[in-house]
């Protein structure tokens, strides 16, 4: 499942996509205009976006240019402007794909996938096995252990641990972890998060006000860490 960011204003085009891209697995957010859009890559931070050049706001290929100078997103303009000079000056502005409408959902899926495919880094793995201090995480069996002793989690909780694994010694905001462990838009769930926290807490021996592992930071998000010697 990938999660995906569509920047498209038609309200005929984008509804249809949004259940299309949805039905097929993906998370998707929509935005209808290129501020909008280019504040939620950066907020949210996608594994690809779905470009439309007809903004109303903003000309799509200056918020390419925008955005490539602040992210490496993959992006895949789908618009119907057809001409060869465009096509070229948008691939050359740093788009990874170029798509004319009219297209289909499955064409567009596979586009998707073939471009996080180009994108995704060498010898990268979903299965790679993660250590965080005495933490493994085994994501392939969906393993984890504490120390050599197995921990036993809900689903959720093993995707909210190996999202902060992944992400060791960063702090994870509540609106990153609603996006991608919930794939939910963020907005008044973030007690979610935190009654999820609680418990994976709980079953890693440690509190909010002795952490080990999980640190919260104030007004932030959280941060999944190794223990200081003797903790």
């Amino acid at each position: 499942m990938a999660r995906l960011l569509l920047i498209e204003d038609d309200p005929t085009i984008r509804i249809p996509l949004l259940r299309a891209l949805r039905d097929r697995g993906h998370a998707v957010a929509a935005a209808t205009g290129a501020m909008d859009g280019l504040r939620d890559a950066l907020d949210d931070r996608p594994d690809l976006v779905v470009l439309d050049l007809g903004l109303p706001d903003l000309d799509g290929r200056e918020l390419l240019r925008m955005l490539r100078a602040v992210s490496r997103v993959p992006v895949i303009v789908a618009t119907a402007r057809d001409d060869e000079p465009e096509i070229v000056r948008v691939l050359d502005a740093g788009a990874d794909d170029y798509l004319v409408k009219p297209f289909t959902a499955a064409q567009l899926d596979a586009r998707i996938r073939a471009v996080l495919r180009r994108a995704a880094p060498a010898g990268d793995t979903a299965d790679r096995h993660l250590a965080v201090g005495g933490l493994t995480i085994d994501p392939g069996a969906r393993e984890v252990r504490l120390d050599g002793a197995p921990v036993a989690l809900t689903p959720r909780e093993f995707d909210l641990l190996h999202h902060l694994a992944t992400r060791a010694g960063q702090v994870v905001t509540k609106r990153e972890l609603l996006t991608e462990v919930w794939q939910i838009p963020y907005g008044g769930a973030d007690k979610t998060v935190d009654v999820h926290l609680s418990w994976l807490r709980r079953k890693l021996g440690e509190s909010a006000q002795q952490p080990r592992y999980l640190h919260t930071v104030r007004g932030v998000g959280v941060r999944l860490d190794a223990p200081e010697p003797g903790r």
